[in-house]
């Protein structure tokens, strides 16, 4: 039997060109979980987390990421390779077609929110064409009281249909999936693919856009916690680097784990109102929120489940890209509402497959904007036939992707607000040590907590440090519960010019990327670089 429905209003769709559809309303998590059971969507792991599989898409498709180009965008969005113009025209057509498709259809509708600030709340109405998208919409999003609802006026419109095929020749897309952004009509359009995280990304791009252009508030691909002091950390960081483990720390309430505002009042504040983490070779014992998380309510993607219901997280023959999504309150250890003050400290994380960088090293200002614009990690070597070597990943302001603007806009708005908050930056090396990927070893998380817990407590404030002869970071002599060898990288390669040339390379392909950066960038951004010969 179904859970009672959470909410009694309903809505009509015809406004937005769906007509005659069976409307789903603002069901509950259980309800959705049971419907895509019985449509046979999905499965009940043994934890009762709902394990589904997206299809033909597991993760992002940037090339099929758009921005219609319009009066709004036209002047300011940084176009090229990664915003890739959208015709208007094109746009309503393309919309049409997808409502049409969709009337007639068993329809999941939700409202919801972003931001959890009040002054910088963004209502949002999400209808998908499938049940667990829609519970996806209810974890990550932030959910109203039905008081809320009597009223509610959308500010920004989802439609989300993965079973909709474009035609590109006619349709103006690359192939048959999308996702497209029309900030005229506050619209984000997705169709062709079943990855559910094209649905949030889709909301934090548009912030992306809103938040410096209207609100001088700077947007963050960041996580964030709060200490008993009340002193904010945030954590930016690619996929993989450990921006959701990192966050997760039982000595600090946790804020949010992806997507954040730094206000100009030094508020720093949650999008969300839920996580999407990675649990590729997840185990309780490295990362027990994340693992306790994945119960009722929560949605495992494209993971394998062996006979028992049991996940085996190991299991990458899907993707190496498995996620679970749950409601930020299956977290115990979480900051009500989700908002925090003062931040104190700031940890770009990196996961440098080569071995170079330090675990943990104390930027200046010019260095911190620097490797904010380059947003280095790397991609590790196996994953693709024919790849004998880590690959350098650089993502502007650790999320280019979701970025209309000009990353310089971003990096400046960051450096204004570290100065103005006297803001410690720290660069964090979670990835290899003791040589690149294939003879090191991943750097220890333990190890990883134990340096992040002594900047956060200020127990490197006095300690000795030396500089990096390349890229000039000054790096900790001694760090509590960590051996002191592992804190300057060279000391840990038993070829030590081995390491200086895996150095100089990776400092050259810092210098290679950052070219295109150059003209927009000032002297004290310049002197951040590495110093390659």
């Amino acid at each position: 039997m179904l859970a009672k429905k959470q909410f009694t209003k309903t809505i009509a769709l015809e406004q937005y060109g769906i007509k005659n559809a069976e409307i789903h309303y603002q069901l509950s998590p259980e309800e959705l979980h049971e419907i895509t059971i019985e449509k046979g969507q999905g499965v009940e792991a043994s934890s009762g987390a709902l394990a589904v599989n997206t299809g033909e898409f597991t993760g992002r498709s940037p090339k099929d990421r758009f921005i219609v180009k319009d009066e709004i965008t036209k002047d300011k969005v940084w176009w090229g390779d990664i915003n890739l113009p959208f015709d208007p025209e094109k746009f309503d057509a393309l919309y049409n077609k997808v409502t049409d498709y969709l009337s007639g259809k068993e329809i999941f509708a939700r409202d919801s929110y972003a931001c959890a600030d009040d002054d910088y709340r963004l209502n949002i109405r999400v209808i998908n064409e499938y049940p667990w998208s829609n519970l996806f919409a209810y974890n990550m999003f932030l959910r109203p009281e039905e008081s809320e609802l009597k009223d509610f006026k959308e500010d920004w419109l989802v439609v989300n249909a993965p079973g909709f095929m474009a035609d590109p020749e006619v349709d103006g897309t690359r192939q048959h999936n999308f996702a497209i952004l029309n900030f005229t009509r506050k619209i984000a359009l997705i169709g062709g693919t079943g990855y559910t995280g094209e649905i949030k990304k889709g909301i934090f791009s548009a912030l992306n856009f809103i938040l410096p252009v209207d609100k001088n508030t700077l947007p963050m691909h960041c996580s964030a916690n709060v200490g008993e002091e009340g002193d904010t950390a945030i954590f930016f960081g690619l996929s993989g680097t450990g921006k959701t483990t990192l966050s997760a720390d039982p000595e600090r309430k946790l804020i949010g784990d992806d997507e954040h505002g730094w206000t100009k009042e030094n508020r720093v504040f949650n999008f969300e109102g839920g996580c999407y983490a990675k649990v590729i070779n997840l185990t309780e014992e490295n990362e027990p929120d994340i693992y306790r998380a994945i119960k009722p309510g929560a949605i495992l993607e494209n993971v394998i489940l062996e006979e028992d219901g049991d996940v085996d997280f190991e299991d990458t023959s899907i993707t190496q890209n498995t996620r679970v999504s749950y409601p930020i309150y299956h977290i115990d250890n979480i900051q009500e509402p989700s908002i925090g003050e003062n931040p104190k400290n700031i940890f770009f994380l990196t996961a440098d497959a080569f071995g170079v960088l330090p675990p943990i090293s104390k930027l200046t200002p010019g260095q911190a904007a620097y490797h904010f614009i380059s947003g280095y990690t790397a991609k590790v070597a196996g994953t693709e036939a024919g790849v004998d070597e880590p690959v350098p990943s650089f993502s502007a302001c650790f999320g280019a992707p979701f970025m209309p603007l000009h990353p310089t806009k971003y990096a400046e708005m960051l450096s204004a607000k570290m100065k103005e908050n006297n803001v410690n930056v720290w660069l964090v090396n979670t990835g290899w040590t003791g040589g690149p990927y294939g003879v090191g070893s991943r750097m220890k998380l333990r190890y990883t907590r134990e340096m992040i817990s002594s900047a956060l407590e200020g127990k490197l404030e006095n300690v000795e440090f030396t500089e990096h002869p390349i890229f000039g970071l000054k790096m900790p002599v001694e760090c509590e519960n960590v051996p002191s060898e592992v804190l300057n990288p060279r000391n840990t390669w038993k070829d030590k010019e081995a390491y200086d040339k895996k150095a100089e390379t990776l400092a050259t392909s810092f210098q290679k990327n950052f070219e295109k950066f150059e003209k927009q960038a000032n002297v004290e951004i310049l002197s951040g670089a590495p110093k390659a010969s």
